[in-house]
C-alpha cells in the first residue's frame, strides 16, 4: 500500500510550480488586470495601425479563415471571426451577469435597483443628446448610441486600482449601473442597428431555443452540449437581421439560475463517494471498471455544487478577459492617426462621442441620480456619497469595448467609423484618468 507523501515530501520543482499556478490563479481573477491587458491591446493596436506596417495591419485582419464540410464552405475575414463569432461568447457571459444579478445581486430587488436603474437611463440620455445637438446630419446622426455604452471590464479595473478606500456599495453602484448600461445597448442595438428582419431566421432561431429547453427540461448540465443548439440560435439571429452576437444575450438569460435537481445533494454524494474511494480496494489496485462509477458520481457532485449561470460563468470569464476582449481590441482599436484626414462631419463625429463619453456620462449619471433621491424615488446606499456618486459618473464614461462595437454597427463609412472609434479612444481614456483624479482625492477626503 502507497500513501500519497506529506506536503514535505513533495518534490521542491512540484511545490513551486503549484504555487506559481495558485498565484496566477489569483493573478487572472483582479479585475484591474483583465483592464490592463485590455489597454495594452488597445495601445499595441495604435502602435501598429501607425507604424510602417501599417497596411499589414489591414491586411491581416481581412484575411479569409473558412470552415466547410463536403461542397459546404463558410468564408469570413478575420474581423468576422473575432466581431461576429468570439464577441457572441463576451455577450454570453454578459447575459449570465444580467441573469445573476437579477436572481440574487443587486437587481434582484427593486428599491434596491432603481437608483443604478435610474443613473444610467440618464446616463444614456443625456451623452446621446450631446452627440445629437452636435451632429444633426443622418450619417454622423447614427452614431448616436456610440457614447451611451460603459465598459464594465474597464470601468471596474480602473475602481480596482484605486484600492480599499473606496466603499464597497460604491463599486456596487457601478458594477449595476454597468449592467443595466450593457441591457440599454442590447436593445438598443436589436431596435436600431438590425435591418432587413427575415422570418425564416427566426425560425431556425427558435429551433435553436427550443433545443436548448429541451436539454434543461431532461437535466442536462454538462455545458458542451449545448453547443449545437446555441449555433442554431446564432444563425437564427444572422439570418434573421439581427447581429449574431446577441444570441449569446439570449442564452445567457437562458442560463438556470439553480442547480440541476439531483436525486442526492451534491455535497452529499460528494461525502458518500470519498467515503467510498477511502475504503474501497479499487483505489489500491486502480481497477478502472470499478472506479468508473463513484468517479462519475464524483465529476457531477462537483459540477453541480454550483448554479449553472455562476460556474458557466467562471469558467468563461479568464478567457473573455484575456482572451475575447484583448482580441477584439487588438482588431478593432487600431485606428490611424498620424497623417488622418478627417471631413468636417468626421469631426463633429469624434468630438461629440469623446465630449459626451467625458461630460455627457457624469452629468447623466449624478444629475439623474439626484432628481431621483430629492424626489425621494430612492436613497444612496450605505458609504455611497455624493462624492460616490460623482466618482461612479466619470467611470461610466469609459465607453470603449461596447463603444466600439456600436460604432462598428452604426458607420458603413469608413471615414465617419475611424473618427467614431477615435472619439471614443479620447473620451474613455480622459474619462479614465479624470476618475482616477477624483478617486484618489475621494478616498482622502471622504
Amino acid at each position: 500500500m502507497h500513501n500519497r507523501p506529506p506536503f514535505d515530501d513533495v518534490p521542491k520543482a512540484q511545490r513551486l510550480a503549484e504555487q506559481a499556478f495558485s498565484t496566477l490563479h489569483r493573478f487572472l481573477h483582479v479585475e484591474a488586470v483583465s483592464g490592463v491587458a485590455l489597454l495594452v491591446a488597445a495601445a499595441a493596436a495604435l502602435f501598429w495601425a501607425n507604424s510602417r506596417y501599417d497596411h499589414s495591419y489591414h491586411d491581416f485582419w481581412n484575411l479569409q479563415l473558412s470552415i466547410g464540410f463536403g461542397d459546404y464552405f463558410f468564408s469570413r475575414s478575420l474581423h468576422f471571426w473575432v466581431n461576429d463569432v468570439l464577441m457572441t461568447i463576451f455577450f454570453l457571459v454578459v447575459g449570465m451577469e444580467i441573469k445573476r444579478e437579477i436572481h440574487e445581486g443587486a437587481l434582484s430587488r427593486f428599491d434596491q435597483a432603481i437608483l443604478p436603474l435610474i443613473a444610467a437611463a440618464g446616463g444614456v440620455i443625456v451623452p446621446a443628446l450631446i452627440y445629437l445637438s452636435l451632429n444633426h446630419d443622418p450619417a454622423g446622426g447614427r452614431g448616436w448610441a456610440v457614447p451611451t455604452a460603459t465598459d464594465i471590464a474597464f470601468a471596474v479595473g480602473v475602481l480596482a486600482l484605486l484600492g480599499r478606500k473606496i466603499p464597497v456599495n460604491v463599486r456596487v453602484l457601478l458594477l449595476a449601473l454597468a449592467i443595466i448600461d450593457d441591457i440599454i445597448a442590447v436593445m438598443i442595438i436589436a431596435l436600431f442597428y438590425s435591418t432587413g428582419l427575415q422570418l425564416g431566421g427566426f425560425a431556425i432561431a427558435s429551433i435553436g431555443v427550443l433545443g436548448v429547453l429541451g436539454l434543461q427540461r431532461i437535466g442536462i448540465g454538462s455545458a458542451p452540449l449545448y453547443v449545437l443548439p446555441g449555433s442554431l440560435v446564432w444563425i437564427g439571429f444572422m439570418v434573421a437581421g439581427i447581429h449574431p452576437t446577441l444570441a449569446g444575450v439570449v442564452l445567457g438569460l437562458m442560463t438556470p439560475a439553480h442547480a440541476i435537481p439531483m436525486r442526492e445533494p451534491p455535497l452529499e454524494v460528494l461525502s458518500r463517494v470519498l467515503k467510498q474511494l477511502r475504503s474501497s480496494d479499487a483505489v489500491n489496485a486502480k481497477d478502472p471498471h470499478r472506479l468508473e462509477r463513484p468517479l462519475r458520481d464524483l465529476r457531477v457532485a462537483h459540477r453541480e455544487i454550483l448554479p449553472p449561470v455562476s460556474r458557466v460563468q467562471m469558467a468563461l470569464h479568464p478567457w473573455v478577459a484575456y482572451g475575447v476582449m484583448p482580441v477584439f481590441a487588438l482588431a478593432n482599436a487600431g485606428v490611424g492617426i498620424t497623417g488622418a484626414d478627417l471631413t468636417f462631419g468626421g469631426q463633429l463625429v469624434m468630438m461629440g462621442t469623446s465630449i459626451a463619453l467625458v461630460a455627457g456620462k457624469p452629468l447623466g449619471v449624478v444629475g439623474a441620480s439626484w432628481v431621483a433621491v430629492r424626489l425621494s424615488w430612492c436613497r444612496l446606499a450605505p458609504g455611497v456619497s455624493w462624492g460616490g456618486v460623482c466618482l461612479v459618473g466619470l467611470l461610466a464614461g469609459i465607453g470603449f469595448t461596447m463603444s466600439i462595437f456600436i460604432s462598428m454597427l452604426a458607420f458603413s463609412d469608413e471615414a465617419l467609423l475611424r473618427a467614431a472609434k477615435l472619439g471614443v479612444l479620447l473620451g474613455s481614456l480622459v474619462a479614465a484618468t479624470l476618475g482616477l483624479g477624483w478617486g484618489a482625492i475621494y478616498a482622502r477626503w471622504r
